[in-house]
């Protein structure tokens, strides 16, 4: 995909690769033609984008899936396991990618579409903005990775009483639990977005891929183990493009210029 290649769902501008997971269409439910083109483009050879945006187009960034869809399906089970299992290998793409996932939460993120904002790197909600499980309504139990993502921000105890009790989160407490990074007003959601974004995308890739390896390997890793990766880390990092780049730019008090990535 070029700088400047747009789709429907996908958009590749100034390195950062948009993706819409949801549209007006039934609600603002998760669309699945944004999810599958979005996975497309992540596992794609070419792929050379420096940050990833999550984003709705419509009155919310999800409000979860197409119920009515469930309902009208002749065998159920089997729709949900193919809904699953398009949205589970959309996970997996994010969840392997060397770079930033931001996501822009403007309105509702409720159901799958709150397990992709607990999927971003950051997410950036607005004053509005509300989350929930939605599971629990509608007689389902989670997906999108909920139940592990939400545990691990949040807690094993504090995640039970939101998935139990089906609990709306504001976006005061949603950024106080750590789910939402920062809240910004409304309108200004997605340009604050897009603007990290394109910043994250033009700094040092290398670096931003280490940084995301590291924090993966500190959820198993003892003390001691993630010391020694983080030796070899920086170590590498040190004879890397952006990396001497960096250092020659903070000696020469200059600004560094991160376009030779590496």
């Amino acid at each position: 995909m070029t700088s400047t290649e747009q789709t429907e769902y996908v958009t590749d501008v100034d390195g950062v690769l948009q993706i819409t997971i949801a549209t007006a269409a039934n609600g603002t439910s998760m669309d699945f033609a944004g999810i599958n083109a979005g996975n497309a483009a992540l596992r794609a050879p070419g792929f050379d984008a420096g940050a990833i945006l999550l984003t709705g187009s419509g009155a919310n960034f999800c409000a979860g899936g197409d119920v009515r869809g469930f309902a009208a399906a002749q065998d159920r089970s089997v729709h949900i396991h193919g809904l699953a299992t398009d949205l589970h290998e959309f996970v997996r793409a994010l969840d392997a990618a060397r770079v930033p996932v931001i996501a822009a939460v403007h309105g509702w993120a409720a159901g799958a579409g709150m397990s992709l904002v607990l999927a971003a790197d950051i997410a950036i909600g607005g004053s509005s903005t509300k989350m929930r499980p939605a599971y629990p309504g509608i007689g389902l139990s989670p997906d999108g990775g909920m139940s592990w993502l939400l545990p691990r921000i949040v807690g094993t105890g504090r995640a039970s009483e939101i998935l139990l009790t089906d609990a709306i989160l504001d976006a005061e407490e949603a950024q106080r639990l750590g789910i939402l990074s920062r809240v910004v007003e409304d309108e200004q959601v997605l340009a604050e977005a897009r603007e990290l974004a394109t910043t994250l995308a033009n700094g040092p890739r290398s670096t931003h891929a280490s940084i995301k390896k590291l924090l993966v390997q500190s959820k198993t890793a003892s003390l001691s183990e993630q010391l020694d990766s983080e030796r070899e880390a920086i170590a590498t990092a040190a004879a890397s493009p952006s990396g001497r780049e960096g250092v020659d730019a903070f000696a020469q008090k200059r600004k560094p210029n991160y376009s030779a990535q590496g």
